[in-house]
């Protein structure tokens, strides 16, 4: 079993009996204490997130994840609906399991799904996205000197 200092985002555990995934991690060494590392866990079955401190050496389970590759169709009251461009199944995916990914979500985009115990626990988008610009305010004029950064507003309603 790995120890503590080997979490990464995205790895599912076993904690307290339950299969979580690690959302967020971070290795801390205070002053003249022992180091530690501070994780944010997302339990499968609940939904629910939590921090939780580990010592530097204590052991974590770690659970087996299986990839599928899967295409997004479109979103519905229920969740985002994927499908599978092999068996041309669809799955509805609830949006806690995308986070921040969902505002990146166009028609066909290919991400890969993660399953633990048979149940999505994360979706991964590509390294990149292509998206449309659809408005923009508009340049002040003499405003070309220094580097200009004006909000956008893309297809899919990101800001």
């Amino acid at each position: 079993m790995p120890a503590a200092n080997d979490l990464r985002k995205g790895m599912a555990i076993r904690y307290n009996g339950d299969v979580t995934v690690v959302l967020d991690v971070q290795h801390r060494t205070p002053g003249n204490l022992r180091a530690f590392v501070q994780a944010t866990l997302r339990s499968i079955r609940t939904g629910k997130s939590s921090n939780v401190r580990f010592g530097s050496t204590e052991t974590v389970e770690l659970v087996d994840v299986n990839r599928r590759k899967l295409e997004y169709s479109y979103k519905d009251q229920d969740g985002y609906v994927f499908m599978d461009p092999d068996t041309y199944e669809s799955e509805t995916l609830r949006p806690e399991l995308l986070q921040n990914s969902a505002d990146y979500l166009t028609e066909n985009l290919a991400v890969e799904v993660l399953y633990a115990e048979g149940k999505p626990v994360a979706v991964e988008l590509p390294s990149s996205v292509s998206l449309k610009v659809v408005e923009s305010a508009e340049g002040l004029r003499g405003d070309s000197a220094t580097n200009v950064q004006k909000p956008a507003k893309l297809e899919t309603g990101k800001v």
